[in-house]
């Protein structure tokens, strides 16, 4: 049959029942917006939560390790053969600094996979609060490599980064401890260490990385401040932090600097196991919630096409009765469908973009937990690219399957009711 006839038959069904054909392109519309408004949503989050985690923590940590297992005293006194035991064995009271330490640093900067390198000197230290101590992190750095690393002056809150590279006892802190301690830039704070050293610190400014384990605990200090504090002589330092062009390369890199040198080498794997668990957790359930959506939507369109169809069974009997074939009844019926489904589906990537927008711009108050002002929604074409898709061929299957059906049955037995 003239491919013309056949579709001016299906533009004639579609405009004759405009009620039914919208009912079956909401049908789509709806599915295929609530597609994009929940995925968009959940990977966002799920993409938020990974760049907030991998933002703040190094592709390699390079450190001494303190290990309590060591060859004591006893053992070596005691023949082999006899036993000796020895219980609740402590760690000695070593140094934590890295020996030739700036000497690796400058090694690792010329490798080719890294990116930026960060030496630092950390130390847990109390912020003396009136009559109160707030324990915290303090964390001497080159505040111009830890930049690199962790986009630093992005984070400022109030202050100067670049001030820290010129303040002697400057101390660039936390907003979530600045908050706890009621103090603002300019204001002086006494920091006291482990080892009964104090000092006296002058704020110039706060950063906020929107992780309040980080926010509530942690300052920075040039490196040279925190050696005098420490009483450390300036080739000591206690870690390095690293970031790779390729950060699938860390663990394998991670093993040959520890087999090269010594100390501990912890890729960002390692260190954020339980993340790791959490985002293949939420992936999981993002594919689940994605797919049962889908699943249901695609049944929705086809029950809606199925009636259609059945509900022009005697306009397909006197189509048969006039000589069309069981193949032009198809292609009417699939004419219909591609329509229906290319309609909802644009006014379904609409709706569902305005949706996520929408959502995207609403308030949300994460408190110290997060930095985040507005709820994460991920606006990846290739969603919009499925929803189309998906939303074309589940109609044209919906309006293929019992047109087919219909196209064989005897006209004879349709019109005598």
């Amino acid at each position: 049959m003239n491919l013309a006839v056949t579709a001016n038959i299906a533009k004639t069904h579609l405009v004759a029942k405009k009620k039914q054909t919208i009912i079956a392109s909401l049908g789509v519309t709806f599915g295929i917006a609530m597609f994009i408004l929940m995925i968009g949503f959940m990977t966002g989050v799920n993409k938020f939560l990974e760049d907030s985690a991998l933002t703040s923590t190094p592709h390699l940590r390079i450190y001494k390790e303190v290990e309590a297992n060591r060859p004591s005293v006893l053992s070596s006194i005691v023949d082999s053969n006899e036993l000796a035991i020895v219980h609740h064995q402590k760690p000695k009271d070593e140094q934590l600094n890295l020996k030739n330490g700036f000497n690796l640093v400058n090694t690792l900067k010329q490798m080719p996979e890294v990116y930026g390198v960060s030496p630092q000197v950390t130390t847990q230290v109390f912020y003396n609060f009136g009559p109160t101590q707030i324990s915290g992190m303090l964390v001497g750095v080159d505040i111009t490599d830890e930049d690199k690393l962790y986009d630093i002056h992005s984070k400022i809150k109030s202050g100067k980064m670049d001030a820290l590279l010129s303040a002697k006892d400057g101390v660039l802190m936390g907003v979530g401890l600045a908050r706890k301690m009621n103090v603002k830039t300019g204001d002086k704070v006494m920091v006291t260490t482990p080892y009964g050293n104090t000092k006296l610190l002058r704020i110039i400014g706060t950063f906020q990385t929107g992780i309040g384990q980080i926010d509530n605990v942690r300052s920075y200090c040039n490196i040279s401040t925190v050696q005098i504090i420490l009483r450390k002589d300036t080739r000591y330092i206690t870690d390095i932090h690293m970031k790779l062009k390729d950060l699938s390369k860390s663990k394998a890199l991670g093993s040959m600097l520890q087999k090269r040198y010594g100390f501990k080498a912890e890729d960002w794997e390692t260190a954020n196991e339980t993340i790791l668990v959490s985002f293949v957790i939420r992936n999981i359930l993002t594919f689940v919630v994605v797919m049962t959506l889908l699943v249901v939507a695609g049944f929705g369109i086809y029950n809606i096409m199925n009636m259609t169809v059945v509900d022009k069974m005697k306009d397909i009997a006197i189509l048969k009765a006039t000589g069309f074939e069981g193949g032009d009844i198809v292609s009417i019926f699939l004419m219909q469908a591609v329509f229906i489904g290319f309609l909802g589906g644009i006014v379904g990537l609409v709706i569902g973009f305005i949706l996520s927008y929408l959502l995207s711009i609403t308030p949300f108050n994460a408190g110290e937990f997060m930095a985040i002002d507005t709820f994460p929604v991920n606006f990846d074409p290739k969603f919009y690219v499925f929803g189309m898709v998906f939303g074309l061929v589940t109609t044209v299957l919906a309006g293929y399957f019992p047109s087919k059906k219909a196209s064989k049955i005897d006209p004879v037995n349709i019109l005598r009711g």
